[in-house]
């Protein structure tokens, strides 16, 4: 009996342990890369009321007085002036107020006449003062475990005083193609019965794209007695193996049986693409097997080994959203489909829609280009129905 898609990812969430391998690197290597602690302010920002304009430091309750310049306070110099009645203090983006001011008219609003400042339109009381704590208090929480470090959040970390921070270790996937039919990057097709293989390249750059380092082994021919110890020797050297191929129901499908030496968890799932997918666990490591034809088993790797990568690194599952079909849909089989699908935004709606989309088996690889998505079909799908997509990475 087939496992149904849902119930697959429960059994698989069901045997994830928390991903504990972390690092220090340096925060100008740290682009896209994921928090592995909270981030906490250790001091209040700024610390004291700050000028966000370049014009004079006044009380506010002064704006009808003639105020005289008593000096000037750029940026990066501590304040050595108290302001005293009818006083006011020329002070520049960035500079600290100084004691007794509390508000800062612009430039443009003043005019100046030896050394006297006369107010030509007044401002409300605190203007252009930054607040202590403004853009953070003490002890607040600014970044959490699992962030994704984007340009601003490491502009952050740089303002905190970071140099160095503590991510997560990118998890190694090991991709293992495996068919003797196929030949690698820059072998020679001998006959028309020879392909190249296309699935270790895919589900390489999909790790990547994912956050994940991927290692590439050589591509394995189908052999029954090689094939155990070669699975094992690539699974030692990674967090994840991902193989393509062997694992359907041909008498050359030696994968499979090889995979079973490990503890399987999920075997054959009701879905189309890709119902013959395998996963085992090996320790804290995982196996997904998957199968040959290269629109099944990135369709795979999108569902499962990013569902694995998604738990251990903290992320959310932000890639699925509601679409409206532009399209009628009829199903091709009892299972689930995920069938691949364009994505158009239009009038503040999304809509998905089969242009281009070629019918046929699972092998076709262009299906998934220009941004593809994944619409979910449970049913057959009539136009202007409201469907389930998945964005792939």
């Amino acid at each position: 009996m087939l496992t149904s898609y849902n119930q697959s990812l429960n059994i698989l969430h069901s045997h994830i342990k928390a991903y504990e391998k972390i690092e220090n690197i340096a925060l100008t290597q740290c682009l896209d890369r994921i928090l592995a602690i909270d981030i906490k302010a250790s001091t209040n920002n700024p610390q004291f009321p700050t000028a966000s304009m370049d014009g004079y430091a006044i009380k506010f309750s002064e704006q009808d007085e003639a105020l005289s310049i008593i000096g000037e306070v750029p940026a990066g110099v501590f304040p050595s002036f108290k302001i005293q009645s009818k006083e006011c203090v020329k002070t520049f983006t960035g500079s600290l107020m100084s004691e007794g001011c509390d508000t800062l008219v612009p430039v443009e609003k003043v005019e100046v006449n030896n050394g006297v400042v006369y107010i030509k339109e007044k401002v409300p009381q605190g203007f252009a003062v930054r607040k202590v704590g403004e853009s953070y208090t003490e002890g607040e929480i600014l970044l959490t475990k699992g962030t994704k470090l984007g340009y601003s959040e490491i502009a952050l970390l740089a303002e905190l005083g970071y140099f160095h921070i503590c991510v997560f270790a990118k998890p190694i996937i090991g991709v293992l193609s495996s068919g003797s039919e196929i030949k690698d990057l820059g072998e020679s097709l001998e006959h028309p019965a020879q392909i190249r293989s296309s699935n270790h390249i895919a589900i390489a750059n999909m790790a990547k794209k994912l956050g994940a380092e991927a290692r590439i082994f050589p591509l394995l021919k189908d052999d029954m007695q090689k094939t155990p110890s070669v699975l094992k020797q690539a699974l030692n050297a990674c967090d994840i193996l991902v193989t393509t191929g062997g694992v359907s129901m041909g008498d050359f499908d030696f994968l499979k049986q090889a995979v079973k030496e490990y503890e399987v968890i999920i075997d054959k799932v009701d879905v189309k693409p890709g119902k013959h997918i395998k996963i085992a666990k090996f320790e804290d490591k995982f196996i997904f097997a998957l199968p040959g034809f290269p629109y099944s088993a990135m369709v795979m790797f999108n569902l499962y080994v990013r569902e694995l990568l998604n738990a251990w690194l903290l992320q959310e599952k932000d890639y699925i959203f509601k679409a409206f079909a532009n399209t009628d849909y009829k199903k091709k089989s009892s299972h689930l489909e995920f069938v691949a699908c364009n994505v158009e935004f239009k009038d503040g709606k999304i809509y998905a829609n089969l242009k281009g989309k070629k019918q046929g088996s699972s092998a076709i690889i262009n299906n998934l280009n220009h941004k593809a998505a994944l619409m979910i079909a449970h049913d057959d799908i009539k136009e202007n129905d409201l469907v389930d997509i998945i964005f792939m990475p």
